[in-house]
């Protein structure tokens, strides 16, 4: 007897074709890296670029990524087939609730962006699609060093950015792998350049040299005088021209700010009164250069923000005024002119992680000056660490903030 052999149909054929092509019929190619406590540094630091999908099984807008994210993770190991030079990875935040509070994990799912380890700022906002999530990283992948080939291109530089350039002998070199590193994590926030060998011989009066050409005209550059084959040093030095003591708050950026995850001290202001915004930023300068890392420290429009000045009483003719925003509460500085009095604006962010602020707020003003957790130690006031005092202004516990409500509102 013959045995009988089922031929499919063209229309199951048709679709069985498809669905190869699609790569919808076989299992997936996804290397995803599923992270914890034991291995997330070690990941994370071999990588050169990681998206992190921090996430919760609950969470249904979770359960769509998935699908997609690992689509776009099999996307992109075919143009970049060097494991260490991508790193598609995931951390169930229920599962490692340390590891969301370290990185101020407040929504699901969230994706975050790391460069050797170190968390950039701004996390991926784009479309949730695998054609997006593809073409973010192949943008994560461009140079961000332009490379000039004569040193009449210094002359036609956009002095309205931060532009940092480097003078090396060679491309192959160590010096170069450092500064191309630093230039990787800080590529929003300066433009990076180099020249090498002849172009850049007139520069390297004393070897490798890199200089940091301020905004506007009359500033005169600032040389690195540190080991460029220390990267800390060169980070550091680099971070501190890139991103401003005191920064620009916007609509547009108010979020990614927010989720830093520290409060705000904001100077709002008229735009034009540039003199107000000079004396801020040089008293941020003097008296709470300690505090970086505690506390944002920014500016804001009046105009812009005048619907949020109204939530403290304020209007663009009281300006300027300053407030510190806890992500809780408005706590305004009481009077502008106090600014210059030594001391003054710096117990007011001490006042705020003490939780003096939060107590006034609600219960009036303490029936003394004293303030649980600080003393009088020479003149100077010594508060408690703010680690202790942070625990109850952490994003975790509460995601309100004016700014960001009211950008939707005006």
């Amino acid at each position: 007897m013959k045995q009988l052999v089922k031929i499919p149909s063209l229309d199951v054929r048709f679709v069985t074709v498809i669905l190869l092509v699609m790569g919808l019929s076989t299992p997936g190619l996804a290397e995803i890296t599923s992270l914890d406590s034991g291995n997330i540094d070690d990941v994370l630091n071999n990588a050169g670029v990681a998206l992190v999908n921090f996430y919760a099984d609950w969470c249904r807008f979770s359960q769509m990524l998935h699908p997609i994210f690992e689509e776009a993770s099999n996307v992109v190991r075919e143009e970049f087939p060097d494991t260490t030079q991508v790193v598609f990875a995931r951390v169930d935040c229920d599962q490692h609730s340390d590891i969301a509070q370290r990185y101020r994990i407040t929504k699901y799912p969230t994706l975050k962006l790391f460069r050797n380890g170190m968390m950039m700022k701004r996390e991926y906002r784009g479309q949730r699609s695998v054609a997006a999530i593809a073409d973010f990283i192949r943008q994560q992948q461009v140079d961000p060093v332009k490379e000039m080939h004569s040193m009449e291109e210094v002359n036609t530089l956009d002095r309205s950015k931060r532009n940092i350039i480097g003078y090396f002998e060679k491309k192959d070199s160590d010096n170069y792998r450092i500064y191309e590193k630093v230039a990787n994590i800080l590529r929003d926030d300066c433009t990076f350049l180099a020249a090498f060998g002849t172009v850049s011989e007139s520069e390297r009066f004393s070897g490798d040299n890199v200089i940091y050409k301020p905004v506007g005209e009359s500033i005169p550059d600032m040389v690195y005088l540190g080991s460029l084959t220390n990267f800390d040093l060169t980070y550091a030095w680099a971070q501190d021209k890139c991103v401003p003591l005191v920064r620009e708050i916007t609509f547009e950026n108010g979020e990614e700010l927010t989720e830093e995850g520290i409060p705000f001290l904001i100077l709002f202001h008229i735009k034009e009164d540039t003199d107000s915004l000079e004396k801020f930023q040089h008293e941020v300068a003097r008296q709470l250069i300690s505090e970086k890392g505690s506390i944002n420290f920014l500016h804001a429009d009046c105009d812009k923000f005048r619907h949020p000045l109204l939530h403290i009483q304020k209007t663009p003719a009281d300006c300027p005024v300053i407030a510190i925003d806890s992500f809780r509460h408005m706590y305004v500085f009481p009077d502008f002119k106090d600014l210059t009095v030594p001391g003054k604006l710096r117990q007011f962010v001490l006042d705020l992680h003490s939780g003096k602020l939060h107590r006034e707020f609600h219960h009036g003003p303490d029936p003394t000056d004293s303030t649980p957790g600080q003393e009088e130690m020479g003149g100077e006031v010594a508060s408690s660490p703010p680690e202790s005092s942070f625990q109850k202004l952490a994003p975790s516990e509460t995601r309100y903030t004016i700014l960001r409500r009211d950008r939707d509102e005006l």
